[in-house]
């Protein structure tokens, strides 16, 4: 079974946050790199994955990226760094 993804994106530290969902991380975080990913992200160099996790189904990755949407901004910062602190880059460890 194909794995889908929630996403958050920031610009840096405590920067901008973009949060998305694809069935396809490596080449989704590529194409936000390059500024093709979508106009907020090129608007705001938002390109640091800092954030992610897998899911079985397209609705149940889509239906978490809306929730964290809902969310304050402050509970999206708790999130990143209860499983990345440093708000280091993920994309340079995803296929290693």
């Amino acid at each position: 079974m194909k794995p889908f993804y929630v996403y958050i994106l920031a610009s840096q530290k405590n920067g901008t946050l973009y949060t998305g969902h694809t069935d396809d991380i490596s080449t989704r975080i590529y194409a936000h790199k390059e500024g093709r990913g979508s106009a907020f992200t090129r608007k705001y160099g938002v390109k640091r994955l800092v954030w992610y996790e897998h899911h079985q189904t397209r609705d149940g990755a889509k239906t978490r990226e809306y929730q964290i949407k809902a969310w304050k901004r402050a509970w999206k910062i708790r999130l990143i760094e209860e499983t990345n602190p440093d708000w280091d880059d993920l994309y340079l460890k995803l296929n290693h």
